[in-house]
Parts: C-alpha cells; sequence; structure tokens
C-alpha cells in the first residue's frame, strides 16, 4: 500500500518521463524517416506536378543521350556547349514526358508492345528508323534487311555469346537502338493525343473557299501616305493612364523569370609580347635540324601542334599556306618559320609522286577466333577466292563486322583516313594493290582479306612535314593577368568601389546585366555557367571570386534580384510604350482632318498629305511586306476587302496614314479544288493545334526547376 501511495504521489513525474521517452521514439523515427525525405530533395533537379526528377535519373538520360551523340558525330568527346545542349535537351523531354504521360493516361492513350514491334521492325517502320544511315544500303536507301540483321547481332544472347573484343562494341549499338526506341515509342504516343484533337475541328467547305480566295487574289493599288513624322511628338501628349491602359493590355508580354542583375568584369587571356617571342625564337631554333634530319618525324611529333603523318595527300587537301609551298618546291626543300594567325610554322617537303588520291576497298574481316585460327581460316579463303570464288557472297558469309551485310564493301579511303581508321598496313596493302588484287593484311581489330574494287585518277600527291606551333598564353603571362585582376579585387572589395575605380584600374565593366537560373551563358560570353549559379547563390554586394571561362578571366558583383512575376511599369518600360500611343494619337490626328476636308479623288488627298500618288503591284492579304511601304498588316486586310475603283477611307497604320484605290484584283489561274484545299487545311491546322496543344499543357503544368544546384 506505501509502495502504491509513492507511485500515485510521483505520478506527474513519470508521466514527463513516459511523454518524453515517446516524444523521443516518435521524433527518432521521423529524423529517420525524415533523412530519407531530405536525401530526396537534396536530389531533386525538377519537379512536374508534384513528380519529381531526380539527379540520377536526370544524369543517366544525359549520359545516354551524350553516347548517341558521340556515335553519330564518331567522336569520343564532346565540346562543353554540345554536353549544354544535351542537358537542356533532355531536361525539357523529361517534363514533357511527364505532362504527356499524366493526359495520355487521363483519356487511355498507349503504345502497345504489338505497335511498337511494328514501327520498329514490322510492316510500318517509323520514318525515324529509315532514315538513319546504319539501316541504309549503299544507294542511301532504307534496306529492312540490313535493320533486322543489327537487331539480330545486338540481342542479349548474342551479345554474352560474342568475343570479349565485340561486346563492347555491340553494347554500344545496343544502347543507340534501345535510345531510339523509346523516343519512337513517345513520339508515337503525342502524335495519338494529336490526331485525337484534329478529329475535333476539321476545316469545310466555306473555310476552303475563303483559304483559296485569299491565297490565290491580289490587288494592283494607287496610294498616297501622310508618315507621322511630319508631326512632331511633343505636340502629342500621352497620360500616364493611357500608358497603364496599353500595359495592362499587353502585360502577358512582361511576364519574367526571377533573375540576378550582376555588373561584371571580362578581361581575354591573351599571350603578351613575350609569348610570341619565346615561340619564335623556340621554332627558329630548330630550323638547323629540322633541314638536316632524315628523318623528321620525331622533331615534329615533339614540338609541333599538329603530328607528323606519314601519308601522301593531294593538294586539294591543304590550306592555303601549305597549297602555295608544294607548288614550286622540290624534295628537300625547307620553307619558314612563317607566321600568320598567331601561329609560326615550317614546311619540308619528304617526298611527292603520281599515284591514285582514293581507292575503294571491301573486305573480309576474321575475328573472334585465335590468331592460329584467324590466319588459317584467311589461307583457306583466298584458296576459294583463287580458285574462282566470289568475295561478295563470301564476305557476306564470313566476314565478322556490319561490313557483311554490304557484301564485304567499306567505301572509298584516302591514305589518311586507311591510316587513321585501321593502320599503316592496311594502308599500305591498299594502295600498292592493282584492282581486283586481294591481299591479306592484320590490324587491331582482325585479320583482313581486302580487295581494292575502283580507284581514282592518278594525281600529285606529296608527303609534308608541317612543324606547327600556336602562340598562347604561357604560365607567366597567365599568372600575371590574373594577379593584376586579383590585386584590384583586393583593393576594391565594394559595390561601390568596384564600379568606380574599374575603368581607371583599365578595366571594362558590364552593368546591370540580368540574368536567370536558367541561362547557360552570360552574353557572348563561353562556359560562364558558373558565374550564373554563383549569381543565385549570393546577395547584393557579393564580388566573386576570379573565374576562369574558356580564354576569359571574369569577376562579377551582385547587383540585386528582380523577382519572379510581371515587369513593373517604371519608367524605362513606359518609355518603349510611348511612341507606340503617339502613333496611334498621330494618325487619328491626321485621319480626322481628313475626313473633315471631304475629299473625293486620291489627288486630292495626296496634296492634302502633302505627299504623291504611288502604286504598287500584287499586294495580298498574306504579303508580309508591301514593295516601298513595309509591313502594314492592316492596311493588307482592307485592301483585301475592297472593291475596284472604289476610294478608301484614311487607314491608321503602324507608319503613316494611306488612302488608296484598287485599281486592278488579280487572280491566280489555279483552279479551286475544294477536297485539295480541306485537306491541306486540315495537314496545317493539325500541325498547328498539336504543337500548342502540347506546349500549353506543358505552359500550365506546375514545374519547379531548381537544376542551377547542380549545373
Amino acid at each position: 500500500m506505501a509502495t502504491l501511495e509513492k507511485i500515485r504521489s510521483k505520478a506527474g513525474l513519470l508521466v514527463g518521463v513516459v511523454g518524453l521517452a515517446l516524444f523521443a521514439f516518435i521524433i527518432g523515427d521521423f529524423l529517420n524517416s525524415g533523412s530519407t525525405f531530405l536525401r530526396q530533395s537534396a536530389q531533386r533537379i525538377a519537379s512536374v506536378d508534384g513528380t519529381v526528377i531526380n539527379i540520377e535519373n536526370y544524369q543517366s538520360r544525359i549520359d545516354e543521350m551524350a553516347e548517341v551523340y558521340k556515335m553519330q558525330s564518331g567522336t569520343s568527346s564532346l565540346p562543353e556547349e554540345t554536353m549544354t545542349q544535351i542537358r537542356e535537351s533532355v531536361y525539357e523531354s523529361m517534363v514533357r514526358e511527364i505532362v504527356m504521360g499524366e493526359t495520355t493516361a487521363k483519356l487511355g492513350l498507349g503504345v502497345s508492345p504489338e505497335e511498337l514491334f511494328d514501327m520498329v521492325q514490322g510492316e510500318n517502320i517509323s520514318p525515324m528508323i529509315r532514315q538513319m544511315p546504319i539501316f541504309q544500303n549503299e544507294q542511301g536507301v532504307f534496306d529492312k534487311t540490313i535493320l533486322l540483321q543489327i537487331l539480330k547481332a545486338i540481342d542479349e544472347d548474342n551479345i554474352a555469346n560474342s568475343p570479349a573484343d565485340r561486346q563492347a562494341q555491340l553494347l554500344s549499338i545496343r544502347n543507340f537502338w534501345l535510345f531510339w526506341e523509346k523516343n519512337i515509342k513517345q513520339q508515337r504516343l503525342e502524335e495519338k493525343f494529336t490526331n485525337l484533337l484534329s478529329k475535333a475541328v476539321s476545316a469545310n467547305k466555306l473555310d476552303a473557299k475563303e483559304n483559296f480566295s485569299i491565297a490565290s487574289e491580289t490587288s494592283d493599288i494607287a496610294y498616297t501616305m501622310q508618315s507621322y513624322s511630319t508631326i512632331p511628338d511633343s505636340t502629342v501628349a500621352i497620360s500616364k493612364s493611357e500608358i497603364e491602359k496599353l500595359y495592362n493590355q499587353r502585360k502577358e508580354k512582361y511576364k519574367q523569370k526571377e533573375s540576378k542583375v550582376i555588373d561584371y568584369i571580362a578581361i581575354d587571356i591573351v599571350p603578351s609580347e613575350q609569348d610570341f617571342e619565346q615561340v619564335r625564337n623556340d621554332i627558329e631554333s630548330l630550323r638547323e635540324e629540322f633541314v638536316s634530319s632524315e628523318n623528321v618525324a620525331d622533331l615534329v611529333n615533339e614540338n609541333s601542334d599538329v603530328p607528323f603523318t606519314n601519308v601522301f595527300f593531294s593538294e586539294n587537301t591543304f590550306d592555303p599556306a601549305l597549297k602555295e609551298f608544294v607548288a614550286t618546291a622540290e624534295t628537300g626543300t625547307v620553307e619558314g618559320p612563317l607566321f600568320a594567325d598567331n601561329t609560326y610554322r615550317m614546311f619540308k617537303l619528304i617526298d611527292k609522286k603520281v599515284a591514285p588520291d582514293s581507292v575503294k576497298v571491301s573486305h573480309i574481316m576474321i575475328a573472334g577466333l585465335t590468331e592460329e585460327q584467324a590466319v588459317a581460316r584467311a589461307d583457306s579463303l583466298l584458296d576459294v577466292l583463287k580458285n574462282g570464288g566470289d568475295f561478295a557472297a563470301l564476305a557476306k558469309e564470313f566476314s565478322a563486322d556490319q561490313s557483311a551485310a554490304k557484301e564485304g564493301e567499306l567505301g572509298w579511303f584516302t591514305e589518311a583516313t586507311a591510316l587513321r581508321n585501321l593502320n599503316e598496313e592496311f594502308k599500305d596493302a591498299v594502295f600498292s594493290a592493282a584492282v581486283n588484287e586481294i591481299k591479306k593484311v592484320k590490324s587491331l581489330y582482325g585479320t583482313h582479306l581486302v580487295k581494292v574494287t575502283e580507284k581514282t585518277g592518278n594525281v600529285a600527291k606529296y608527303k609534308v612535314a608541317d612543324l606547327n606551333m600556336p602562340v598562347s598564353p604561357s604560365s607567366v603571362t597567365f599568372s600575371n593577368l590574373y594577379n593584376s585582376l586579383n590585386q584590384f579585387l583586393s583593393g576594391n572589395n565594394t559595390l561601390e568601389k568596384f564600379k568606380t575605380n574599374a575603368q581607371e584600374a583599365g578595366y571594362s565593366i558590364q552593368s546591370d546585366v540580368p540574368v536567370t537560373a536558367t541561362d547557360q551563358t552570360i552574353g557572348m560570353i563561353k562556359s560562364t555557367r558558373p558565374v550564373v549559379r554563383w549569381a543565385f547563390e549570393n546577395s547584393k554586394g557579393t564580388i566573386s571570386d576570379i573565374f576562369e571561362c574558356g580564354d576569359k578571366f571574369i569577376v562579377a558583383v551582385v547587383e540585386g534580384t528582380v523577382s519572379e512575376g510581371y515587369r513593373p511599369l517604371n519608367d524605362d518600360l513606359s518609355a518603349s510604350l510611348k511612341p507606340e500611343l503617339i502613333a496611334q494619337k498621330k494618325g487619328q490626328i491626321i485621319a480626322d482632318e481628313l475626313k473633315a476636308k471631304n475629299l473625293t479623288s486620291l489627288t486630292a488627298y495626296a496634296d492634302a498629305m502633302k505627299g504623291r500618288v504611288d502604286s504598287v503591284k500584287f499586294v495580298g492579304f498574306n504579303t508580309s511586306r508591301i514593295s516601298g511601304i513595309g509591313a502594314e498588316p492592316k492596311l493588307n486586310a482592307i485592301i483585301s476587302l475592297s472593291e475596284t475603283g472604289k476610294l478608301s477611307r484614311p487607314v491608321i497604320g503602324s507608319n503613316g496614314v494611306y488612302v488608296f484605290e484598287v485599281l486592278q484584283k488579280n487572280n491566280d489561274a489555279r483552279e479551286y479544288d475544294e477536297e485539295a484545299q480541306i485537306r491541306n487545311l486540315n495537314v496545317t491546322n493539325n500541325y498547328r493545334f498539336g504543337y500548342q496543344a502540347v506546349q500549353s499543357l506543358i505552359d500550365k503544368a506546375d514545374v519547379e526547376d531548381t537544376r542551377i544546384r547542380f549545373y
């Protein structure tokens, strides 16, 4: 009993302890689950109607598209400008896919596996696939047989059973294919959506007739006009309320994203006089060895920006300087140093000859075997060919690369492309072979039986050593430019000092430059995305460190922030709206004065307007610019509706007031085809409605773009 009383007396304390324990348990659980939420938030690069795009998926899609670009362009790396375009394209695609996915799902639209199969390898191959060179024959025409052979080669089981050196290539082609297959499916889904919309809006007979008339009828007119410049601006008063009214009418034009306003200094990282002198001395010091050496390849490769290529070139591949050199040079001749475009060069003619510039080659590539097996198969095939075997048929059956689909044809090679794409042994073999002669060669890819099927005519060809030494900023120049700018910053570390003293220090400052979170560059300066990101991470008055952006150093300072919304009606915007209002008032003044005079002829109007009567032919409703007048859409419309011989009323245009008379109506000689006209209208409308509908859905979506945290 005493124990019970003791517990009761401490009840408040116990409740508090238990409560704290429960609270700690709940909070701990929340924090554990919350850590997942926080991680997800930290990885989010965008949100579309509540659907999150995370950094991993986004980067994966970027990598995928980059690999496709590399395959299509035949390069192993992409410049930053291309990567920027890829990032933007991927982002837009992902937003579009989410928006269209939501919309099409509500409508019950989809693309079935059977439908996709039909588009990629069935009876209705997508135009996207038909246009890809990889699936076309030597005539540049889509070949379904080639498509199916490639699809068979990149099947997962086939890749797994392929030699290790072949698997990477096949996987790359498979990823290329899957990328386009996804795009074809998405394109088809959007086509279904736009087709559904287009069926709801169809041209009728009246639309067709009106459209034909507008397009086929033009007018020859006589006219006179009075320019608004004849009335001084100072005589026209524009009130604040009138400007506000026009602003409200145009308000959507002034919608703006959040932006930062910055000032910045950009200085060019360029070579100094000492840099030019150093390179000139370096190349002159090499001249004696360049002249006397029997083998200049090592000398060129060690010192030149352009490596030595051990091939003969025709003169049409040379730049003007080299072309001029070989025109008169004898073997062993050296010229230079020459200077042009910030580069010093010396040339030496190693050899020259007359020979075919290019050869057309077919081959049978033997790969995936041991060296002994490859040699045995090559010798066996050579025996078959010597006994009358069909090279094309054997290539189709035995060649281990994609040329098998083209009966072994590789196409045309110059010496340079043969060396670059295969090796020197291959180059020497095909350029020394007679037409239809078959030779056995080895390369990194395997063993080849090569056959030259055609040669171009003989031309003069030259083997040249080009010692090419461009002048670039040295580390000393780089440091001097950097240190000078850094010294300026250390003594001008406030917004006011930065702006006031820049010019005195020899720097040109760009002021009041707006940048948004999606801007990839500042003005025309490359690689300035880091400066944009910095601006959004900092507040007014903050001065940046020195950024190296391409060939420039940049320092920026934040002037302020412009909030998302509508651009306010400030003095600058009022000044841009005022001329339009002045023109409207001038037009009304001129028109009212002319109407009061009750004039009845074009000549009388010309006298009253202190102008002259001019004429112009073939003015139609769709004429974008009237000869001698310019863009006047209102005038176009009224002319198209006017009768021949009837004097118009004064027309208030964009640049002046016009009075005209239609002299003659001109009609196109085409016969009216109602069905064709309706069909053409529907095609035009379908494209426009489809684009506008999809874009409208994207514009209305709740999109939050936070990519600037990552890129």
